[in-house]
């Protein structure tokens, strides 16, 4: 039964009438001592905002921006996000999220008081207490990237199935060889949760041959703004039981087991995480999420896992011109590979989990044409992040192979227990060393020769499906070969957001400029279908020149989440064309 979440005031800062008083025009840093928070209060007068001094990204520490001449905005020290405290809007990136802001009251002295309503942990309602747990009772299998395949007493329950067939287009294929018999793990779980809709987590190839199997299946996703499964009458496979549910409610799936879906701080619109509990032991998934539940986490679980590599962006190995020489691009992954280590750490640290396991990043940009980004988008090791972790913790850490087994009663009670984790047999294949790329490539292939493309109003007609306009952006799309040059006889174009014209040449006014160089497979599969631009970007499918070199957020996020649910009706647009 759903139960409505109370709502606590939680206070976060107090500044006494000194200091009230000592407050200067515009940006002012504080620390509360007790707790080693920090945080942001402007002024303007006698109208006062706040917010904790950490940024919406990976939540780094802001300082003050010393290009800002009006005194307004901070620079975050990971990334060089620029938030305006003003409007608590960032403005790098441009027109993307707003700071959470804390609620400013003045007290019966006239101090000042920084608070920040809260639900309280949702995890926390109806506790339970951990209970005995049996030598086998518990058992962690993985699969391979994202997928788990969990024994919680008599039910099974699997993550993220992506077990077969690319993600992303035809970008990023499995590192690992998953175990043999993952079908029939597959078929015999109680449950299936899909944290999201990128196809390394929700992976249609693979759905398809369950559903070929067991169409009804019972699956469970977050009730995010854009479905998880938007896509499946389009996609062809065939399943009949999948379960929308709340974020932070207690779904019980039986007297000892249940589960919480969450959401992300940053992507609330797509991205979830889970907390599984049985008989009273947490195991916490926080899949993707680059801020999982706004940052508030549960603390202590019996099993922790998250993503770990990086490289999962277009960004910047897809970039070119400018700043971005292969010397720059080599020295921003290293930099931002090593960011992401620590962070990950640091969140491991504080959150103290028993077992963790960094997992979600096994993938290989394996096709022969994607070499250059196999070779420069370098991703975390997750040995070394082990390590990091144990270096400044006490966590028991788990590098994972495909089949490899964790049983947790053994590993919360003994660590060393030779049976806590059971290896795959010797000789087994761990790795992949060849990939079916043929069934994959030939779909995509035949979008190339569609009816569509034959006419090349379809440029105005997709572009005026996608309805994204209003916006000083023009875009040049470019239809390429296997490296990127121009394709015979394909579409080379201009798009004029502003006013969602196609231009023959550049406007005259002021206005920001994108090249768009894209795969024709690719960019005409992903037009004919409606689908997501993230199997262009993620994918590593295009080559991208900007100027000036600004990421447009609001262009972007309207391609990569924002689209129509529905794909544009080609069949109306070829019969007003015969």
């Amino acid at each position: 039964m759903e139960q409505s979440i109370e709502q606590t005031t939680e206070i976060l800062l107090h500044l006494s009438p000194i200091e009230v008083a000592n407050l200067k025009e515009g940006i002012n840093f504080f620390r509360n001592k007790n707790t080693g928070k920090d945080y942001i209060l402007y002024k303007n007068k006698n109208h006062l905002r706040a917010c904790k001094n950490m940024c919406k990204h990976q939540g780094g520490l802001f300082i003050k921006d010393i290009e800002d001449l009006d005194g307004r905005s901070v620079r975050c020290t990971k990334h060089n996000w620029k938030l305006d405290v003003s409007t608590m809007k960032y403005i790098n990136p441009p027109s993307s999220f707003c700071q959470d802001e804390l609620v400013v009251e003045m007290d019966e002295e006239n101090g000042l008081l920084l608070l920040e309503l809260n639900p309280p942990n949702p995890w926390d309602s109806e506790p339970r207490a951990p209970e005995h747990l049996a030598f086998g009772e518990v058992q962690i299998t993985y699969l391979a990237h994202a997928c788990m395949d969990l024994k919680l007493g008599d039910k099974r329950m699997v993550f993220d199935p992506w077990l077969i067939g690319p993600a992303f287009a035809r970008g990023w294929w499995l590192l690992h060889e998953p175990p043999s018999d993952w079908l029939e793990r597959l078929c015999q779980a109680d449950l299936i949760y899909i944290s999201h809709m990128h196809s390394d987590h929700l992976s249609y190839p693979t759905l398809k041959k369950l559903a070929e199997r067991r169409p009804d299946i019972p699956i469970y996703v977050g009730n995010t703004e854009r479905p998880v499964f938007w896509n499946l009458n389009q996609s062809g496979v065939q399943l009949t039981n999948i379960n929308v549910v709340p974020f932070g409610i207690w779904q019980q799936v039986d007297k000892n087991l249940r589960f919480m879906i969450l959401m992300d701080g940053i992507h609330p619109e797509m991205d979830t995480c889970i907390i599984v509990e049985y008989k009273g032991h947490k195991i916490l998934n926080t899949v993707d999420c680059t801020r999982p539940n706004g940052g508030r986490l549960p603390e202590k679980v019996a099993l922790m896992m998250s993503d770990f590599a990086g490289g999962a962006s277009g960004f910047p190995m897809t970039f070119s011109g400018g700043k971005f020489t292969e010397e720059w691009k080599a020295e921003f992954i290293k930099t931002e590979r090593k960011k992401l280590l620590n962070y990950k750490a640091r969140l491991v640290k504080d959150l103290q989990p028993r077992i963790y396991c960094p997992f979600a990043g096994y993938f290989v940009e394996s096709h022969p044409s994607d070499k250059y980004i196999k070779e420069t988008n370098i991703k975390n090791d997750p040995n070394e992040l082990n390590n990091l972790i144990k270096k400044n913790s006490d966590v028991i850490t788990w590098t994972p192979r495909p089949g490899a087994t964790l049983d947790l009663s053994r590993m919360l009670k003994d660590p060393t227990d030779s049976k806590g984790i059971i290896e795959p047999p010797n000789g087994t294949k761990i790795y992949k060393d060849s990939w079916d790329f043929g069934p994959y490539l030939k779909v995509l292939n035949a979008a190339v020769e569609d009816e569509i493309f034959l006419h090349s109003s379809w440029i105005k007609e997709y572009f005026t499906w996608a309805g994204f306009k209003d916006y000083n952006l023009v875009v040049r799309m470019i239809e390429t070969n296997e490296d990127f040059s121009p394709f015979p006889g394909g579409y080379d174009y201009l798009v004029d957001f502003l006013d969602l014209s196609f231009p023959k040449e550049r406007p005259s006014r002021e206005h920001s400029y994108e090249e768009i160089r894209s795969r024709v497979d690719v960019i005409r599969y992903v037009v004919k279908n409606g689908l997501l631009w993230d199997d262009l970007y993620i994918g590593f499918q295009t080559r991208l020149q900007r100027d000036p070199d600004i990421y447009h957020h609001l262009f972007w996020n309207h391609f990569q989440i924002k689209l129509p649910l529905m794909p544009p009706n080609w069949r109306s647009f070829l019969m007003h064309c015969g």
